[in-house]
């Protein structure tokens, strides 16, 4: 029984105003500059992002009007017993607000329901990250429950975060 479609490079996804490609080392700098801003290292770790590859995660360069705007990123279970995926996005603050966020998550929700064949995704932002768990719940999101302690921040305490879910069969592609 084969949990998904074989692997390959993600292709380039198009959404109402973003495109999603796959990233390259060269967007580096872009996205190291994004997560040094104030409003996004609030909630993303550089030293988290660049662990990317140990985790095995698949990572996408949201691009706006043809600049680097952030990044999104999935991790599968590919267990068929428990296929499903996780994912991960920060945005330049340059664009909060002005609804890139959700195209690009409805753009990748899309692809990993409708190719990929996910039947349920989970995010888990910060429980305080007001901003991306009310965008969460516009895309059909909904709580599970508080995952207590679940991340180092600076200084080294822990924060709680929110773990949310999403089955195929709730998400409204519009």
């Amino acid at each position: 029984m084969s949990a998904g479609p074989t692997e390959s490079a993600p292709p380039v996804l198009r959404g109402r105003a973003v495109r999603l490609r796959p990233a390259l080392a060269a967007d580096a700098p872009a996205l190291l500059a994004i997560l040094d801003e104030p409003e996004v290292a609030a909630w993303w770790r550089r030293a988290e992002w660049e662990r990317l590859d140990e985790r095995g995660a698949a990572t996408f360069v949201i691009v706006l009007d043809g600049a680097v705007a952030g990044c999104i990123q999935y991790n599968e279970e590919t267990d068929p017993d428990y296929f499903s995926a996780a994912i991960d996005i920060f945005l330049s603050s340059a664009v909060h607000g002005r609804g890139v966020g959700s195209d690009a998550m409805r753009t990748l929700i899309v692809w990993l329901i409708g190719t990929r064949g996910h039947h349920r995704l989970t995010v888990d932002p910060a429980a305080a990250n007001a901003r991306a768990i009310h965008v969460y719940e516009k895309l059909g999101f909904r709580p599970v429950g508080v995952l207590r302690e679940y991340e180092r921040v600076a200084g080294g305490s822990w924060r709680d975060a929110l773990l949310m879910e999403l089955l195929a069969a709730d998400f409204a592609h519009e």
